[in-house]
């Protein structure tokens, strides 16, 4: 349990992404069980569904950023 906080504490983004990128993948799942898709168009949605999760983190961790660089721009 100790490793996992320290892998979380490490790799905060990388949790982010995996977490969300989960749930949004289970949300896909459900919400699409009764569509009939073929297995390559399952395949291609939960690709572009993780894909589109580490993009939700990257985007997030921007303000991050800002904060960790001083608040430059304007704040003087």
């Amino acid at each position: 349990m100790s490793s996992l906080k320290r892998f979380v504490g490490q790799h905060p983004r990388l949790t982010a992404w995996l977490v969300l990128a989960i749930g949004m993948v289970v949300i896909l799942v459900w919400s699409a069980r009764d569509v009939g898709l073929l297995p390559g168009q399952w395949a291609a949605l939960i690709v572009a569904t993780i894909g589109l999760a580490g993009l939700c983190v990257w985007i997030i961790g921007w303000e991050d950023e800002e904060e960790e660089e001083g608040g430059e721009g304007g704040k003087e």
